[in-house]
């Protein structure tokens, strides 16, 4: 109970932090909808992967918040994140451009959309207990700090919480909550979240 009372309160005060940050954030969709024609290649596509230097699906972003989309390019374009298409994709946008691409995306969302999951969402469910202070009961945060995760890909959850628990990325919150999974309850968690219809879609437009 006192560790998951003290990630809720760091939950809490990165969120505030952050909310801060993009609280004006305010894009045009339909430029950003011009702006996101080079993503879609990959973004827009069902079921395809990265293929180096790992393979996993490329993550759905249809309905993804807007303030989120903005700081995970922000991340590519400092270096903070590796990738080396996102990185590159990334240079090229200025601010505007950021804003304008969050606020086309956020405006999809599905009710119905549902993936192949090899996990067992039953277990996961059970385990997300602690992740629901940032990311919603299941998966559909309406806090514009923290990512959206249901409907997003089984393969690209574990990934990143692999990455998480392996030190390839560095948020200390996801950092220190990844570190006590085993690759069970990765497995799991993803298929929980991955296992939920009303949330992340492709963006086909």
């Amino acid at each position: 109970m006192k560790r998951k009372t003290l990630w809720s309160c760091v939950a809490i005060g990165l969120g505030l932090t952050m909310v801060a940050s993009f609280a004006n954030a305010a894009g045009d969709a339909e430029s950003g909808k011009k702006k996101f024609y080079t993503c879609a290649g990959c973004h827009s596509v069902a079921g395809y992967d990265n293929s180096y230097p790992s393979v996993y699906p490329v993550p759905k972003l249809g309905g993804q918040h807007d303030a989120f989309i903005i700081a995970a390019l922000k991340s590519y374009l400092s270096g903070e994140r590796k990738h080396g298409s996102m990185e590159g994709n990334a240079a090229g946008l200025s601010d505007r451009d950021l804003e304008d691409i969050g606020a086309y995306l956020t405006r999809f969302r599905s009710i119905t959309e549902s993936n192949v999951v090899t996990g067992n969402a039953a277990a996961g469910k059970g385990k997300t207990a602690i992740c629901a202070s940032c990311h919603g009961e299941d998966g559909n945060s309406e806090n514009n700090a923290f990512p959206r995760l249901a409907g997003q890909y089984e393969g690209y959850l574990i990934k990143v919480l692999q990455d998480y628990k392996r030190g390839k990325r560095t948020n200390p919150m996801m950092a220190g909550f990844a570190a006590g999974l085993s690759e069970e309850d990765i497995k799991d968690i993803s298929a929980y979240y991955a296992s939920q219809k009303r949330g992340l879609t492709l963006v086909n437009d």
